[in-house]
């Protein structure tokens, strides 16, 4: 089987995968960088609450890197396999770890409120932009836990629960009807992660991005960018975008 024959196969019955190797190894500094960069910025936004401390709400506002992750065809030829080459971004935010703390992530949790059996409606994705290990708080899973209605319990999850351990570069995917939790960051040095939930393109976004993002020049991204972060499946506003040619559409995804 292909790696991606393999990858969808342990989606369907594991509920996730980790995949190496999907950062390029000089985007990895840059990203991070950047990161901490807009932490400090959303730090000082009158929303920022101890709950979400260091969680950056919309990462892609912030330009350079944040946009250049959807230019990595690794990346995208993983969650196309899984959800379609018409998939769009639901939500991207950042789960970067303080020193010696944990974040809003350390519950038991799912990221998507739905179970339809053998359908994904959301995939989620950790980026790694640092080495995962068990001191800095790597990412605890229940495989194969994806249409589980109820919690677990802490006993069973951290009993029969697997860790996302790997190194900065690699992502976690996986159904975001799996059970997870963050760990606790025990080293004096922060963890940086980006994280995507990707959701169909008839689907509505936590955040209206195409709206978010109006006021940037994107006239230089290509496509690919704009695609994932749903610029191509607007709904026409009026008339005259309604029936524009086909090319100049606000919804112009590919039928999946």
């Amino acid at each position: 089987m292909s790696d991606l024959t393999q990858f969808v196969n342990d989606l369907k019955t594991k509920g996730c995968a980790i995949v190496r190797d999907v950062l390029p190894k000089e985007y990895i500094p840059r990203a991070r960088r950047e990161l901490m960069a807009a932490i400090e910025a959303e730090s000082k936004l009158p929303y920022n609450n101890q709950k979400d401390f260091a969680m950056v709400m919309l990462c892609s506002l912030y330009g350079g890197t944040m946009l250049e992750l959807f230019n990595i065809k690794k990346l995208n030829d993983h969650f196309n396999a899984a959800m379609g080459e018409g998939c769009t971004v639901y939500a991207y935010t950042s789960s970067s770890m303080p020193p010696n703390a944990t974040n809003y992530s350390a519950r038991i949790h799912v990221d998507c409120p739905r179970v339809i059996p053998g359908f994904i409606t959301n995939m989620g994705a950790t980026i790694a932009l640092d080495d995962f290990t068990e001191e800095n708080g790597a990412t605890w899973f229940l495989p194969g836990s994806q249409e589980r209605v109820d919690a677990p319990s802490e006993e069973e999850f951290y009993s029969k629960g697997q860790r996302f351990i790997a190194p900065a570069g690699s992502v976690w995917f996986f159904n975001a009807r799996v059970w997870h939790a963050g760990g606790q960051n025990k080293t004096q040095q922060w963890r940086h992660a980006l994280t995507i939930n990707m959701g169909r393109p008839w689907m509505k976004q936590r955040l209206d991005i195409p709206r978010a993002m109006a006021q940037m020049d994107l006239s230089q991204q290509p496509e690919c960018v704009l695609q994932k972060l749903g610029f191509l499946a607007q709904m026409p506003a009026n008339y005259d975008e309604y029936y524009a040619a086909p090319e100049k559409r606000k919804y112009r995804q590919k039928a999946e």
